[in-house]
């Protein structure tokens, strides 16, 4: 069996490195649209920077952020703060191969500016108990990310693909949330959600590259991903209730993941797919199901949902009553 499953691997790396050209194409593609800034073009950040009246300004209208929004943002620069567990996996899986080093790190880089703008936010906005979100911060990165897949380079590009879509949808919807009371957090959830619609057309497109050299491995494994994923934040105290919260409030839910595979079948054409082997066959299968499940799992917890109270230290002990 280990023979086997070695064999496997060894072939995807074959893969990969037949992949070289067409990714450093993708990566010189990004690197031309990419717009480069940093937290402190939002912020005042240098020294003699005169900011003690945008400072102000700034926490008077975070004084109308809604709580749930507050809890939606929470979740999102918590999820950013799981980049070093990503880091690592994309580098286990793709090893030390020149060109998937060089991406990997301006990957890192890019994702890097997120969780610090946020953070740089919060911090000058009073927004959030600092103290909570710096204790919630510390527990996530110290429980690490594991997912099943880790190791497999397939899988990860299924994995990032879908992810990065689900990030750009949080990170846009809790935009749309705060922007008419905070233009200024607008700017910056929008500068971020661009940065994930880039990293999740790459993935895409590395992703539909495999696929046209390894057609049957890769729907066999993309079968395995793509039913669910768990989000980075999975193992974060109290992730369910933020999730909740965010789906309650229509920022990211069930419906959202069922529109993301709808959009990974049809990029990646899964459903016209031919000459496929048994295994190709039964993968393809199984991925083209997957949106009607996800559509019954989503009435099903539409059905089942009542008002809801929560409560989180990070938004000060308040009570947050939800329909």
């Amino acid at each position: 069996m280990h023979e086997l499953q070695d064999e496997v691997l060894r072939k995807k790396y074959e893969v990969l490195r037949d992949l070289d050209g067409a990714v450093q194409g993708l990566i010189a593609r990004h690197v031309a649209k990419r717009e480069l800034w940093f937290p402190s073009e939002f912020l005042p950040a240098d020294y003699g920077t005169s900011d003690d009246k945008q400072i102000c300004e700034l926490r008077k209208r975070a004084e109308g952020i809604s709580d749930v929004a507050r809890v939606a943002l929470s979740l999102n620069i918590l999820t950013e703060e799981g980049l070093p567990h990503f880091h690592r996996l994309i580098f286990h899986a793709l090893g030390e191969d020149p060109t998937w080093k060089e991406w990997n790190g301006l990957w890192t880089a890019e994702e890097d500016r997120h969780g610090n703008v946020l953070r740089d936010y919060i911090r000058d906005s009073r927004l959030l108990k600092f103290s909570a979100l710096e204790r919630l911060q510390f527990d996530y990165v110290r429980s690490g990310f594991h997912p099943p897949w880790k190791g497999d380079p397939y899988k990860i590009f299924v994995y990032t693909s879908a992810q990065e879509k689900a990030t750009f949808i949080s990170h846009t919807n809790t935009g749309k949330l705060v922007g008419q009371q905070e233009p200024l957090l607008f700017t910056i959830t929008q500068k971020i959600a661009q940065d994930e619609a880039r990293h999740y057309a790459f993935y895409l497109n590395v992703f539909r590259e495999v696929i046209a050299r390894d057609p049957n491995v890769a729907l066999d494994c993309a079968a395995t991903v793509m039913p669910s994923i768990d989000m980075p934040g999975i193992s974060m105290a109290n992730f369910n209730e933020y999730s909740d919260v965010v789906r309650r409030c229509g920022i990211y839910g069930p419906r959202d993941y069922q529109k993301i595979v709808e959009q990974l079948i049809s990029s990646w054409n899964i459903g016209f797919l031919t000459q496929l082997n048994d295994i190709g066959a039964k993968a393809q299968d199984k991925i083209m199901s997957i949106p009607a499940r996800l559509q019954k799992v989503a009435e099903f917890i539409e059905s089942r949902v009542n008002s809801k109270s929560f409560k989180f230290d990070l938004i000060f002990g308040r009570l947050l009553e939800m329909a």
